[in-house]
């Protein structure tokens, strides 16, 4: 086992691009296609670099450990089977970014387009080369989620939007299922690593949660790869731009789910539970989507079930538990992904020059285009089993598989008369792609003169349909080698010895895939009037569409059931809600300490200083008065809130955590200063009416002041006996011992937020960034009540003294009671950015740090627009919080990068003594780079909110004011 620092690149590189691509020009056609062409032709380069070290059963392994107790870790695998997907990936992706220059319209923003296929590739990579079962969910999530907005490209299409939400909800249902499924198999190995998982097939075959594991596992990866019954979201999400078509076809989204049936087939195979179930599936859809594929009248539409179908066919492979069946589904997987994404290529440029893909219109087209019409035609063939050609081979192992069965059930018997029947099917429906389109009289009435595509256009049909033909005709040596790497990473000491030789003889699957042929063409002769002019969909199925099935469950789920339970468990008033969150939370907390937490047998209560006990009287009195205040006096309330707060934070001072007081105070002045300036547009409350209560409205305010006093008392018990009593030797003494001596830094608290839970802390200013941009969307579509459309007495005399002071007659016309603190406020500024400053570039060793120092940055900030207005602020300074955020994201990660750059894993911080002239030696640690990212973040944050209720003023100023009684309109 290899380690391989180069893995994370081939996931990296394609997200990277993305982000790139995503910020250039949307009309940038050229630059954008240069630039994924890049991105996919060096992921394919550094993907084929790590041929040498898979061969053989070899594996190349990075491993950045995130929380090793738990199991889980950023692990990245790559062994044979996984390179195979991966040159495909890349591969196929390269060619679809070239295509994609010339079939996207000029007027289509391409920089949406490659930014959602570069991080479609980078998903997909991640998935085929995750070494951790928590990885490979994720990156399967993401799948989903990136196909959801490539298909919904288009997204003025109905059709487009319809088919993008049913892929989602069926392949994200699929993904919620696997990650139970795989999180159950992590809890009977042991480990969440992938080695170890498949090393445990026994353990897991045997253990009882087999088959609800089993079970959860086919519902990810039947839904993932359009399956039987799941198998109408494919034909839906044709929508999409055929380069979406061609790539989701051929070498991810779909193959995702076989991708990960063979993953686990040492695993979970060999059950008759596996056999049934996936045998079942895959038959079926080798059936159904063969016989939908005839009677289809658009191109896509047949290329779409003809994928369903072969989909089936490896499904159908894996699912009969032999070695050698596994070895047809891996090179069938490889097949199927050159001709199928040519064809789908094929039937693009078809559309793109001749202006419709409807089979009916569409004959003759051999003499407009006849190099297009000739590449198509091989890979039809290749399609449809032609001897000479990839899918030929793989076809015939599949017939002879399918003969090996032992004939236990009624399934084993059938098994070869479905494989010949669909056989059959699938050389009727290439035939009809070919006749049809290229043959025949003339077309007339096209959108458009048909005629030969761009050079590099055809480019990628011609590249693969190549490699149809190679591997049709010389196997061994074209193919060969890598398809037994691959194989050999799947099966191990169980690869069984194969022959890929074009003639075994005249052999039953010979004969077999020659009843096939002769059966499908005529089967075409005899239906080609009927398809000329039949309505769409297939004879006996047409009042059975999936999609009607899928929304009327939606309806059913969404409408009537989810109204029905929001009847009982939710309303759109706030409170009832917050009511059920609450007794929820002190459910669960008494079943924490009186059921399985076990916490109340060693809860003792002594030690209690009278003087902070008095100072807690102090802070639940002011709590309770703010409680009884906000009634009326929102102010008031808002004034003893604050004294809560600043209880809170001399406890912290009191009990000797300086870091969390200097914490608390900022986040207690900034969050009451943005709470004051929004309690500004909160609506009147009418006393008078407030006290017009009826019996219903008292019992109701004295339930829910029940339930404050026990989740109030509740949590103070289980705060002060849980963590404040003497407890036995806890994790802390670890950051103690090793704060100074791993991290350099003695501040403990601030060591553990940048370093020893560094990656916590990233993530928790990801939420923060995420939280500050809702709040700035939200407040942007909020318009106050109108009865605060006058602005009160103090700011109005504010805007005068801003109008007047420009006129420099400050002490002519107005009263100076605003002059002395607006003053006062300006001045603090900079002494607030020197304090900024200090606590940031302290925080290693003393209190302080980047989230504090962010905070008091941000109070500075808003103290300026407290004193001068948010026209005067932002005349004067360009704040733009949202780079702010931005920078603060790129620096934390950039941080962690850099420890991968050097060998280390992700995060790790560096520390030394740097000698300084005529100072001597400072320490210094990677670490202030990741906190000065975290400052960075935390200011844009609090800014960006506070900006989105400064501007709320000026919106209200520029609303036109409506005339009074008696005015003039």
């Amino acid at each position: 086992m290899r380690d391989g620092n180069l893995l994370a690149v081939l996931i990296v590189l394609p997200f990277l691009g993305s982000l790139l691509a995503a910020l250039m020009t949307p009309m940038a056609r050229n630059a954008e296609a240069w630039l994924s062409g890049l991105v996919a032709l060096a992921a394919f380069v550094v993907a084929a670099s790590f041929y040498p070290h898979v061969t053989g059963g070899g594996v190349v392994k990075q491993t950045i450990e995130w929380i090793p107790a738990l199991g889980l870790s950023f692990t990245l695998r790559m062994d044979g089977f996984a390179w195979m997907f991966s040159m495909l990936i890349t591969g196929i992706g390269l060619l679809v970014v070239v295509y994609a220059r010339y079939y996207m319209s000029p007027k289509d923003p391409v920089a949406r387009f490659y930014a959602f296929l570069l991080a479609f590739m980078g998903a997909m990579q991640g998935l085929v080369i995750a070494g951790n079962l928590i990885l490979l969910a994720v990156f399967w999530e993401l799948t989903s989620v990136f196909s959801f907005l490539l298909i919904g490209y288009w997204h003025h299409n109905q059709n487009a939007r319809d088919g993008a939400r049913m892929a989602l909800t069926l392949t994200g249902t699929g993904g919620l299922c696997l990650l139970v499924g795989l999180i159950l198999i992590g809890h009977i190995v042991g480990s969440y690593d992938l080695d170890a998982v498949l090393a445990s097939g026994d353990a897991i075959r045997s253990n009882p949660l087999y088959v609800p594991v089993l079970l959860l596992v086919l519902a990810g990866a039947l839904t993932k790869s359009a399956q039987f019954p799941f198998h109408f979201w494919l034909p839906n999400a044709m929508a999409a731009p055929t380069p979406v078509s061609a790539y989701l076809h051929s070498a991810t989204m779909v193959k995702a789910g076989v991708f990960l049936l063979t993953r686990f087939w040492p695993v979970l195979s060999g059950t008759p539970e596996w056999f049934n179930l996936v045998g079942i599936a895959g038959l079926a859809t080798l059936l159904l989507g063969a016989y939908f594929a005839i009677f289809q009248q658009d191109l896509k539409g047949l290329l779409a079930y003809s994928t369903i179908s072969h989909l089936g066919l490896i499904t159908s492979l894996l699912s009969f538990g032999s070695p050698l069946a596994a070895v047809a589904a891996i090179f069938h997987m490889a097949n199927h992904a050159t001709f199928k994404a040519s064809l789908f290529m094929a039937a693009g440029i078809i559309d793109h020059e001749a202006g419709t893909r409807d089979m009916r219109k569409l004959s003759g087209l051999f003499s407009f285009m006849p190099i297009t019409a000739t590449l198509a035609m091989v890979a039809s063939a290749a399609m449809g089993g032609v001897p000479l050609l990839n899918g030929f081979l793989s076809k015939e192992m599949f017939f002879a598989e399918a003969l090996e069965q032992h004939r236990l059930s009624l399934l084993d018997s059938a098994a070869p008369y479905i494989a010949t029947l669909a056989g059959a099917f699938a050389v009727t429906y290439s035939a009809r792609f070919i006749y049809t389109v290229f043959f025949g009289p003339k077309p007339v009435d096209l959108p458009q003169e048909p005629h030969e595509p761009p050079l590099l256009m055809r480019l990628p049909v011609a590249l693969l349909v190549i490699a149809c033909v190679v591997v049709g005709v010389i196997p061994a040596v074209s193919i060969g080698p890598f398809l037994d790497t691959a194989v050999t990473a799947v099966l191990g000491d169980r690869t069984p010895a194969y022959s890929l030789v074009v003639w075994h003889g005249f052999t039953t699957p010979l004969i077999m895939s020659m009843i096939a042929l002769v059966a499908g063409l005529a089967l075409y002769a005899a239906l080609h009037r009927y398809l000329a002019s039949s309505e769409e969909g297939a004879p006996f199925f047409r009042r059975f569409k999936g999609q009607r099935i899928f929304e009327r469950i939606l309806v059913t789920v969404s409408w009537r059931w989810a109204r029905a339970v929001e009847a009982v468990v939710a309303t759109r008033r706030l409170q009832p809600q917050v009511r059920l969150i609450v007794v929820a939370a002190i459910l669960a907390g008494f079943w924490a300490m009186w059921g399985e937490g076990n916490l109340m047998p060693r809860l003792t209560v002594h030690g209690l200083d009278p003087v902070l006990g008095s100072l807690w009287a102090i802070g639940g009195v002011c709590a309770v008065s703010a409680a009884i205040m906000a009634k009326y006096q929102r102010l008031a309330a808002l004034i003893l809130m604050s004294g809560t707060g600043l209880v809170t934070c001399l406890s912290f001072v009191w009990l000797s955590a300086p870091d969390l007081a200097v914490t608390q105070l900022l986040v207690e002045i900034v969050t009451t200063v943005l709470i004051l300036l929004g309690l500004r547009w909160l609506p009147k409350r009418d006393k008078a009416v407030a006290e017009a209560i009826d019996t219903a409205t008292r019992l109701r305010r004295h339930r829910d002041f029940a339930i404050a006093l026990v989740a109030g008392f509740g949590i103070a018990a289980l705060a002060y006996f849980a963590m404040l009593t003497p407890r036995p030797p806890s994790v802390g003494d670890f950051y103690l011992k090793h704060s100074y001596a791993e991290a350099g830094g003695t501040n403990v608290v601030n060591v553990i937020l940048v370093d020893f839970r560094g990656f916590d802390t990233m993530f928790e200013i990801v939420v923060l960034a995420i939280v500050a941009l809702t709040v700035f969307a939200l407040l942007r579509r909020f318009r106050p009540a109108e009865d605060n459309a006058e602005a009160p007495y103090q700011q109005r005399e504010q805007d005068e003294f801003d109008s007047v002071r420009r006129d420099r007659e400050v002490g002519e016309t107005l009263k100076d009671y605003l002059l002395v603190p607006s003053i006062i406020m300006r001045w603090m500024f900079p002494v607030i950015v020197v304090l900024a400053v200090y606590l940031l570039l302290r925080g290693h060793d003393q209190p302080g740090g980047g989230f504090a120092a962010g905070i008091a940055m941000a109070t500075g900030f808003l103290l300026q627009y407290l004193a001068g207005g948010a026209r005067w602020v932002e005349e004067r300074l360009r704040i733009l919080p949202v780079r702010w955020i931005g920078v603060g994201l790129l620096t934390s990660v950039a941080t962690g990068l850099g420890s991968l750059a050097f060998g280390y894993p992700f995060l790790t911080s560096y520390f030394q003594y740097t000698p300084i002239p005529y100072i001597g030696k400072m320490p210094t640690a990677s670490a202030m780079l990741f906190d000065l990212g975290v400052f960075s973040l935390v200011v844009g944050a609090t800014v960006l909110m506070l900006i989105a209720i400064a501007h709320q003023s000026l919106r209200i100023r520029a609303r036109p004011r409506k005339p009074a009684e008696g005015e003039g309109a």
